[in-house]
């Protein structure tokens, strides 16, 4: 959905301002170097961090002030976001901003374990969590929708999804393919702030790839960061350049041009269907106005979509039943199929579509196990701007973890192929008990100057125990608690008690309203003496409340980590003794 210029209200109304969503004329790009204009590094990287969600090589539609996802914005409107960056200019290291859907609501006194800001952007109560709801109040400027990252300003582009990708498709290769994606080839949709990861991902661990999306300057785009091979138009021209590196066992991405509600249906019916091994989908089809249905041109789909958003959302959720009934078809004849977390098989099931839910998502399939360790995203942003920065701290980090293979082939595979959109940043999965190690170290590397300024620190909302999302991260669970927000909220006030820099709660993210529950922290590596007590404290805890949740849901992987690591739970008496390690700290 792409936003206009609106005006709602009066200058002078409290209850509705003058709002603008769209101005051309706005280009963000973050402040790099070691001046800064805030009152502390610790407030200059919150501004420095929403400045890089709309950075125009960072966000998809920054004149919009989207970031990715659809609509998923970093600011409200241009008014809130020029009152944010204000307010964190001057904002001392003991008040705490507000920020209400994208809006800065108020500046309080707090103290300096809090946190510089606290953010909810898109929460509403349950018999009201809906799109038709949300829309309302967005048309009027009440709300917005913040995503994951693009609300909480921790957004790094598309590589801060291409590691989860990365560790996706190599838990597929390692279920199904022998330890590699050599001599296969997938076929998946959506190439935008997302989904443009996945070619990548794919191609890093073996694999040929078909990525189909409606926008060719998506594939374009992708293509220009290194993280897509080619682009095409044609569908026989396309099918062909990946069946050949699938038959050759060698790496190839192609993107293809077009609909995937009508090509994967077209490659079902063709011989060349039978070379297919994994199918997937990462379109937008979390929010229907962001789903192209067969028929609609691009040009037209904005229009389409404002002039009457009902009926095209039906238009857009019959054309992903034909997508989800192709990939099912795809299950069906032998091919490795999953959702990867955007509902589109919910969508589908609304379409009518009975077997929308025969496939798994991700992270039932794949992803659990590592969950219940406490891994999860642990991404970086050098607030410098000088790529050096993450240089040393890749090369700090594998000494740190010497044995950890993964994460070295990782960072490797990182520095090569993985280029710098906005302020450079990187990101691996690291576990509890691991985080904070890498934490402390960053914040020694800017103590000592090796760095030359401070780091900052932070996740996907996507983690092991940050999530209440049934169709995505809570998908399955054990006990059947797949609904039960409880835990991002504990998440979100046991980070804003650990001293995490700043805060956030957020509801919708990659699945859509009503869909789930998520929050966020970001922390600031300033090689101070707090920064170094508040980050072994939120590194520690914020991974534990993952192991925390598995423990909670009777899986045992869980249970003996907390036992291997020292976690207390009161509920288990051989888990109800106390972590003299973490005291200590």
């Amino acid at each position: 959905m792409t936003a206009t210029t609106e005006s709602t209200g009066s200058t002078t109304s409290a209850t509705k301002p003058t709002f603008t969503q769209h101005d051309p004329s706005r280009v963000i790009r973050a402040d790099r170097g070691t001046d800064i204009t805030a009152k502390s590094w610790q407030t200059e990287a919150a501004k420095r961090m929403l400045m890089n969600n709309l950075d125009p090589e960072v966000a998809e539609r920054p004149e919009d002030l989207v970031v990715y996802g659809g609509t998923g914005r970093a600011a409200r409107s241009w008014e809130a976001y020029d009152a944010i960056v204000r307010t964190l200019n001057d904002l001392e290291d003991d008040e705490t901003l507000l920020v209400q859907s994208g809006k800065p609501v108020a500046v309080l006194r707090t103290n300096e374990w809090a946190p510089r800001v606290l953010i909810a952007n898109s929460n509403l109560v349950g018999d009201w969590a809906n799109w038709e709801h949300f829309r309302e109040l967005e048309a009027e400027g009440l709300m917005m929708y913040g995503q994951m990252t693009a609300g909480s300003w921790i957004y790094i582009a598309t590589q801060g999804i291409l590691q989860g990708t990365y560790e996706t498709f190599g838990a597929i290769a390692r279920k199904r393919f022998d330890g590699t994606l050599s001599g296969t080839l997938t076929i998946t949709a959506g190439c935008g702030g997302m989904g443009g990861a996945q070619p990548l991902a794919v191609t890093l661990n073996g694999g040929a790839c078909l990525i189909i999306d409606v926008d060719k300057t998506r594939l374009d785009r992708r293509q220009a960061k290194r993280y897509l091979d080619e682009v095409e138009t044609d569908l026989d021209t396309a099918l062909a350049k990946v069946i050949e590196a699938k038959k050759n066992g060698q790496a190839l991405s192609v993107g293809l041009v077009g609909n995937a509600a009508e090509i994967l249906p077209l490659i079902l019916d063709r011989p060349e269907a039978a070379e297919v091994d994994i199918v997937t989908d990462q379109t937008s089809a979390h929010d229907p106005l962001s789903y192209l249905p067969i028929g609609v041109s691009l040009e037209d789909w904005q229009s389409e979509a404002d002039q009457d958003a009902e009926k095209f959302t039906l238009r857009a959720e019959e054309a992903m039943a034909k997508h989800v009934k192709a990939m099912v078809e795809f299950q069906d004849r032998g091919a490795e199929v999953f959702d990867y977390g955007n509902s589109i098989r919910d969508e589908a099931r609304k379409a009518g579509y009975d077997r929308a839910f025969a496939f798994p998502g991700f992270v039932p399939a794949y992803i659990r196990p590592l969950f219940c360790e406490g891994l999860g995203p642990f991404r970086w942003v050098a607030l410098s701007g000088d790529p050096k920065d993450i240089e040393v701290t890749d090369a700090a980090l594998k000494e740190l973890f010497p044995e950890n293979e993964s994460l070295h082939r990782w960072l490797d595979a990182a520095a090569e192929y993985v280029e710098f959109e906005g302020l450079p940043a990187r990101i691996c999965w690291l576990g509890y008990k691991e985080r904070h190690k890498a934490g402390l170290l960053f914040n020694q590397l800017v103590a000592e100057g090796k760095v030359s300024a401070p780091i900052v620190i932070g996740r996907d909302h996507l983690d092991s125990g940050s999530v209440a999302s049934p169709y995505r991260e809570t998908e399955s669970m054990l006990d059947g608690t797949d609904a039960v927000a409880d835990w991002p909220l504990l998440n979100a006030l046991v980070n804003t008690s650990s001293g995490a820099t700043w805060v956030s709660i957020h509801h919708g993210g990659g699945v859509g309203i009503g869909r789930s529950i998520h929050a966020g922290q970001v922390s600031v590596a300033d090689g101070t003496e707090l920064a170094a007590k508040k980050l072994a404290r939120l590194l520690t805890n914020d991974p534990g409340m993952g192991v925390i949740r598995h423990v909670d849901a009777g899986y045992e992987r869980a249970v003996e980590v907390a036992q291997e690591r020292g976690m207390r739970i009161p509920m288990i008496p051989e888990l109800d003794v106390r972590d003299e390690e973490s005291a200590a700290q």
